[in-house]
């Protein structure tokens, strides 16, 4: 009898999973036999599959991070600048300036700073950096006409340490495996669906479910191959299905099943692709 096999979405990357559900659910909801048959558990299906593509999404990067990044290279841009005109005022014939430009040049090597560094480590020592320039060395940096850099360079600092932090308290918002919840969902509202599916088959005859017993299987052949680096014999398209060899339907527990060799379908939700697109996330 022709039936939908059993594949271990489990150890997809985060990607391929989302990738795979959303196929299977576009082509559930495509077909009027199985979405009439099962309409709950494809609403269900549904669901879950929208609920991980929300938690992918808040795992990408933060949209804070392209901010950040013009903020650092803003006050990177400034305190190199600052550092250029010190070096430039070493060299002034008037004693009480350069007097002045050597105080500054000495004050910039004992930070030490490294622009290209840790940016958190980076944002401490200009805090402190500043600090002096704005209290200890006042009068040096207000000899060479020097405030403009050290204003604007205080103020582009402040805007990373206000947007990491922003950055910070967003990724506290996140639910604490959120994805590893929702991709489980995701897979109990698959299986539940396959189960019935093949169930509806059993009793009612395949005829009308061939169609979309047949895409499945040929779904879970290409992410056994392309995905999972499994093998997978190719199903047959007419009559009972090919399984391969010690395989069970879908819902029985093993990781062995059937499909082609392509993929096909369209893909709801947002994109598969993400920072920890080759993460693997085990469930238990």
């Amino acid at each position: 009898m022709k039936e939908i096999y059993d594949i271990n979405i489990q150890r997809m990357n985060n990607g391929a999973h989302f990738t795979f559900v959303s196929n299977i659910l576009a082509r559930a909801e495509a077909d009027t036999t199985v979405n009439g048959k099962a309409a709950e558990l494809v609403s269900n299906f549904k669901t879950a599959v929208s609920a991980e593509d929300e938690a992918l999404k808040i795992s990408q990067k933060s949209l804070l991070t392209d901010d950040i990044a013009k903020a650092d290279i803003d006050r990177d841009t400034l305190y190199a600048g600052y550092k250029k005109a010190v070096e430039a005022f070493l060299a002034m014939p008037i004693a009480d300036m350069a007097q002045a430009a050597k105080v500054l040049a000495q004050h910039i090597k004992d930070y030490k700073i490294n622009t290209a560094g840790q940016l958190d480590k980076e944002t401490g020592l200009l805090v402190n950096f500043i600090t002096d320039l704005e209290d200890k060395y006042s009068t040096q940096v207000a000899k060479l006409g020097l405030t403009a850099f050290v204003t604007n360079l205080k103020e582009a600092n402040e805007r990373v340490r206000t947007l990491t932090l922003q950055r910070t308290n967003e990724k506290i918002g996140i639910t604490v495996g959120a994805l590893k919840t929702a991709r489980t969902a995701s897979d109990d509202a698959y299986r539940a669906l396959a189960k019935m599916v093949n169930a509806l088959a059993l009793v009612f005859g395949e005829k009308d479910y061939t169609s979309f017993i047949d895409y499945v299987n040929t779904e879970i052949t290409h992410y056994k191959r392309e995905v999972l680096g499994q093998k997978a014999s190719a199903p047959s398209t007419s009559g009972s299905s090919a399984v391969d060899s010690g395989s069970t339907p879908s819902g029985g527990g093993s990781s062995s099943g059937t499909g082609s060799s392509s993929s096909g379908g369209s893909t709801s939700g947002g994109s598969s692709s993400s920072d920890g697109d080759g993460e693997v996330i085990e469930l238990e």
